[in-house]
């Protein structure tokens, strides 16, 4: 299978020249890593790191929500990481930032591609009900002006036989056509610059956000199982996101927990 490196030339050259996407300072392809989040995580205490992008070819050790690891064929998914500062936002909503990175994916692929895609609570990217992208975010440096690092990591060509799991997809066996990586990762840098910057300075208050999430959220109306932490099993309607974008299921508010759709939402 034909799989061609990121261009990255014109990564480095659309960081330094395009307006919209001068949020970011640097971007780096490496060929091999054990995880771009790690990599990153190790450099957040140096105020230059503000705005860093990193990119592998090849993630040895990828992480996911409850440490979940895994790695895949060269050049044939999207292992990216930013490094962000958001200052200016109460530590009460960054809840809110993984999902707002959830919804600047979505808008990407639907952008790049034309596909489907929407996103299971709280941020997995779907495309006819099967994962095509998880996003970890991690806080790298606490106290008043924390780092946080944000890992997406997102099937582009695996094959069938690829997948981490049967559940899983790809953009390939999800019908498109052979997809520029080096586009949907402007793409996606693009759509979350745009969205954290209005958030950031108060363009968009959290009901804007909330709403902005909702539209592209296939849980919300779905019968759903959620396995929270202890052991608790809960199965119920999943109704809303709230404030903080916790998952309301029969009115209760669920924070972290493996979710599942029973049902998909009636068209």
């Amino acid at each position: 299978m034909h799989r061609p490196p990121l261009d990255i030339a014109e990564l480095q050259r659309s960081i330094a020249e395009s307006p919209d996407l001068s949020f970011f300072s640097r971007i780096d392809v490496v060929e091999s890593t054990g995880s771009t989040n790690a990599d990153l995580i190790a450099r957040a205490s140096d105020p230059a790191a503000d705005g860093h992008v990193l990119l592998a070819e090849t993630q040895e050790h990828g992480r996911g929500r409850h440490d979940r690891t895994w790695s895949s064929p060269p050049r044939a998914q999207l292992a990216l990481s930013m490094l962000v500062r958001p200052a200016g936002i109460a530590p009460a909503a960054l809840g809110w930032l993984p999902l707002l990175t959830g919804v600047a994916v979505v808008d990407a692929v639907r952008e790049t591609t034309g596909l489907n895609a929407n996103l299971k609570w709280p941020n997995d990217v779907l495309i006819d009900g099967r994962k095509l992208s998880g996003i970890l975010a991690e806080v790298a440096s606490p106290g008043d002006a924390p780092a946080v690092v944000i890992g997406v990591g997102l099937n582009v060509s695996l094959a069938q036989d690829e997948l981490p799991v049967p559940q899983a997809t790809s953009l390939a066996l999800a019908g498109a056509a052979e997809v520029d990586r080096t586009a949907l990762t402007l793409s996606i840098l693009r759509q979350f610059a745009a969205q954290f910057t209005r958030w950031r300075d108060a363009h968009w208050d959290v009901a804007e956000l909330a709403q902005r999430y909702r539209e592209r959220c296939s849980t919300l109306g779905a019968q759903v199982r959620a396995e929270l932490p202890g052991g608790e099993v809960l199965l119920g309607i999943a109704t809303d996101v709230d404030e903080v974008g916790r998952l309301l299921i029969g009115g209760r508010a669920v924070s972290a927990g493996d979710v599942t759709h029973l049902r998909p939402v009636e068209s």
